[in-house]
């Protein structure tokens, strides 16, 4: 074997096993759920002692928190397990372990796709619960977070089409 084909090669089992740095960053997603949890069992702590003394709105306003941050949790743990499956390794959890039925099934677009729509999700309740709250919103804000949330729609609307586009090809 020639001394090139040796140095490419080595290169590209280099390069190939350097994929394994992303591992560590897929494990720290496990805390950012972890911390995610925390935050979502403290409003629920400061929730529950409370919820027959406020109004309907209010209320609605605590619930909402409470699915934002279940919602970012679902996210974290698709990006987490896709990810790690798309660019690190297989995951190997047992035959008597209990697979996600969605599990091996996202590849690369699939993920982006459940990014910027759960990411349309969360601006959405974000927004929901600003119009619940609007007296004490700046017009100026408010006018700012509709066309925030509208770009993300429209950007997720994109991906959606430009997807469909090039899997017909």
């Amino acid at each position: 074997m020639a001394a090139k084909e040796v140095i490419e090669r080595s290169m590209e089992r280099a390069m190939y096993a350097s994929r394994w740095i992303l591992a560590p960053i897929y494990l720290g997603l496990s805390v950012v759920l972890l911390a995610l949890s925390i935050k979502f069992f403290q409003e629920l702590y400061h929730f529950l002692p409370h919820f027959l003394e406020i109004d309907e709105s209010e209320m609605i306003l605590k619930l909402l928190t409470l699915i934002d941050l279940t919602l970012v949790g679902s996210l974290t743990v698709i990006v987490m397990f896709s990810g790690y499956e798309n660019f690190v390794s297989q995951m190997d959890i047992g035959p008597n372990a209990e697979k996600l039925g969605w599990l091996g099934t996202h590849d690369y677009s699939s993920l982006k796709m459940k990014v910027a729509s759960s990411i349309v999700a969360i601006s959405s309740i974000h927004l929901l619960k600003i119009f619940m709250n609007v007296q004490n919103t700046d017009n100026s804000k408010l006018l700012w977070y509709v066309v925030i949330h509208l770009t993300l729609v429209t950007s997720a609307l994109m991906l959606g089409f430009l997807d469909k586009l090039t899997k017909h090809k």
